[in-house]
């Protein structure tokens, strides 16, 4: 099955989903990373790509507030927000053994995504909020990241080519936690003080 996600009236089919790691300082302290000399970048394939949360049966799963942007002409031209799951327990192993990530953040399901709307000005404005049953868990923005979406874009095109409707997403600010069955998650992207975006999820196993 080739998953699709929504920008303005038409729905597109990312290649991939570009993600970076490790790209808000706040984050890096809270997991005990160092801070990388260049950006950390992996892939999610197409079937990464849901719109709904739900919970693999046997593993523990992380939340990873994200902003994320559609690709197109090179260009960055659509922004949503996204839910970069990860395998925490699974990622650390591999981390400890030295070994790629992919089990622990390409797995079916693990990036979920709101619908995407147009860049409303500056991007350097963008910023996001999770809230996690009704509680602020993670905030942060553009102003916030190492290396900008534009830097990255530039990086990244450096060793890899951007299909049209490719997704970037961003990295993650400090806030990181488990998943709960039952759990309500609400993501709002916001343009400055002004809301653009609001989604709504509900993980189920």
């Amino acid at each position: 099955m080739v998953n699709k996600v929504q920008f303005k009236d038409k729905f597109l089919t990312p290649s991939k989903v570009v993600c970076v790691g490790r790209n808000y300082a706040e984050h890096i302290k809270e997991l005990n990373n160092a801070i990388p000399a260049e950006p950390v970048i992996f892939i999610k394939p197409n079937s990464a790509i849901s719109s709904e949360l739900v919970l693999p049966d046997s593993d523990e799963i992380h939340y990873e507030a994200e902003l994320a942007f559609l690709l197109d002409g090179g260009e960055l031209v659509g922004v949503g927000f996204a839910l970069d799951l990860t395998k925490r327990l699974v990622q650390n192993e591999l981390k400890n053994k030295g070994l790629p990530w992919e089990r622990a953040k390409a797995f079916d399901g693990s990036a979920v995504f709101s619908e995407f709307v147009t860049i409303p000005g500056a991007i350097e404005a963008l910023n996001l909020e999770l809230y996690v049953n009704g509680h602020l868990q993670q905030k942060g923005g553009c102003s916030m990241m190492l290396n900008s979406p534009a830097e990255l874009v530039k990086e990244i095109n450096s060793f890899m080519t951007l299909e049209d409707g490719d997704i970037l997403i961003t990295g993650t600010p400090a806030g990181v936690g488990r998943i709960h069955d039952g759990d309500e998650f609400v993501g709002k992207v916001l343009n400055a003080d002004q809301l653009i975006i609001e989604c709504h999820w509900q993980a189920n196993k």
